[in-house]
């Protein structure tokens, strides 16, 4: 045994993670730890997956729910998306295999706000939770669980479950101990709930640990695995420029007496352009930042090395394997540095508003009047989904979209006359930055706006098109607020379809 569970009962309840598996039953709902490819399971899913196949090709049926903090890993989303065994994924996703199993229909997926989930399970909207799964650093003589990597949506599943499963992971550092800040009276329901006390990013307001009811355990299985950690594209040209973009907005923003010297709490997506833009704030001017925000990324890691994030609060990590070790080797630092909290109030949209955090996110395409599409492709092919990026966009003190300005090699544009699926309105789009230069759209009109995206956002390769388009719909649109020509609009992504560029 490892020697992270330091309870006599939880001990006797030692089993393997194939045993675990079998007590599981179709039809269930499952609340697995896990956010962006932090602290999930790592066995007990592989297991599972090995016993859904069995019971399939035995001609059984035998099929489950998934509900998750966020994207998990192949070990977890991949493993049992490949049985054809999950028959409902929520909330966030970004795994290939379930992405097909979602895409071909096998897997009904609902894409819900992160800062929403915990309340919709809490109130039972996607049914009962028969089975929560969730990863610990270890186990304290209390029988309370040391969460890992991850916080999620874990306090939520571990109340609401029937049944409960605790994997221990050694490879998971013990100092993590304290780097949680577990609330509880969030989970409360209205009208009960009370105000956030939250005043500062580094306000410690909960527990080190999550709490569990001891008799709901029916299995503790071990494993030493790491996380899923990616490594970060190398930084490109493109995304220096973005990055060089956003800060210029920023210092521009300080200047004019909009911002405060050390900037407001600052949020950043997930994916190799939002961690760009951390890697720019490194070399920029700014001191005593802190960060409100969902993961801690390779770049927000740099800058409390640096020495330039004084406080970072999330809900998980999402780190290559080289920061992974780093966080691993100096866990009881960062604790002094770094907050992880339940997703319910690190997406806390009152909290988010009230400090006044700068949103940061990724997209796939924004359309010439500021909509944005951050979850579909060609508006029917679902890619990971919405995460939190709306909690923090509409909430936010201002919101900024950062992509290149094409896609496919230059086929596709990235900005288009109207977006083929609309993840966030023009009314909560502040800032669109591409390698080409930044719109600032406030307060501007729709026809404003379209004018600032296109000449500041588009590729020059578009940018022609993209003003016939204004022209055209100027002249057939029943409305000169918002004008719009629908048959060339749908034409637009049509072509790409028939064509595989839009050029």
């Amino acid at each position: 045994m490892s020697g992270r569970i330091h309870n006599e009962g939880f001990r006797s309840k030692l089993m393997s993670a194939e045993d675990a598996a079998a007590l599981v039953e179709n039809g269930w709902n499952i609340g697995f730890s896990g956010f962006t490819g932090a602290g999930y399971p790592k066995e007990f899913p592989k297991a599972l997956a090995a016993r859904i196949e069995a019971a399939h090709e035995k001609g059984e049926e035998f099929r489950i729910g998934m509900w998750t903090g966020a994207s998990t890993a192949p070990e977890l989303d991949g493993a049992l998306a490949r049985t054809g065994g999950v028959a409902f994924r929520a909330p966030y996703q970004s795994d290939p295999e379930m992405r097909t199993a979602i895409n071909k229909g096998i897997t009904n997926y609902c894409d819900i706000h992160l800062s929403h989930m915990g309340l919709q399970v809490s109130q039972g909207f996607l049914g009962p939770l028969h089975l929560a799964v969730v990863e610990a650093t270890a186990i304290t003589e209390d029988g309370d669980i040391v969460p890992s990597s991850s916080v999620g949506l874990n306090r939520t599943y571990l109340e609401q479950a029937d049944k409960v499963i605790i994997e221990v992971n050694s490879w998971q550092s013990e100092d993590l101990f304290g780097m949680h800040d577990v609330y509880y009276p969030i989970g409360v329901l209205p009208p009960n709930r009370g105000a956030l006390p939250i005043t500062s990013t580094g306000d410690r307001i909960g527990d080190k640990v999550l709490k569990v009811d001891a008799d709901k355990v029916v299995a503790v299985v071990e494993t030493n695995a790491a996380d899923r950690n990616t490594p970060f594209k190398p930084l490109d040209d493109d995304s220096r420029a973005i990055a060089g973009y956003l800060l210029d907005f920023l210092t521009n923003e300080v200047k004019h007496g909009r911002l405060p010297e050390n900037l407001l709490p600052l949020q950043s997506g997930v994916g190799n352009i939002a961690n760009a833009v951390l890697a720019g704030l490194l070399e920029g001017p700014f001191e005593n930042l802190t960060s409100y925000t969902e993961v801690i990324q390779d770049g927000m890691v740099d800058l409390i090395d640096a020495g330039k994030v004084t406080v970072a609060s999330g809900t998980a990590f999402s780190l290559s394997p080289e920061a992974a070790e780093r966080m691993n080797e100096k866990a009881r630092f960062y604790r002094d540095h770094i907050i992880l909290r339940p997703m319910d109030v690190s997406n806390h949209p009152e909290v988010i508003r009230r400090m006044g955090v700068i949103a940061c996110n990724g997209m796939i395409e924004a359309d010439i009047y500021g909509n944005v599409n951050s979850t579909h492709v060609m508006g029917s092919r679902m890619m990971n989904g919405i995460g939190g990026s709306g909690d923090f966009t509409r909430n936010g003190y201002f919101s900024s979209f950062v992509t290149p300005s094409t896609a496919k090699g230059g086929a596709i544009s990235a900005i288009v006359p109207m977006v083929s699926h609309v993840d966030h309105t023009e009314h909560d789009v502040d800032v669109i930055i591409t390698e080409q230069g930044l719109a600032d759209l406030r307060g501007l009109a729709p026809r404003q706006r379209a004018q600032a995206i296109i000449e500041n956002c588009a590729h020059p390769d578009f940018k022609e098109p993209l003003r016939e388009y204004v022209k055209l719909a100027a002249t057939k649109a029943n409305g000169q607020q918002t004008p719009h020509d629908l048959a060339t609009a749908l034409n637009w992504h049509v072509r790409f379809l028939e064509t595989g560029s839009m050029k």
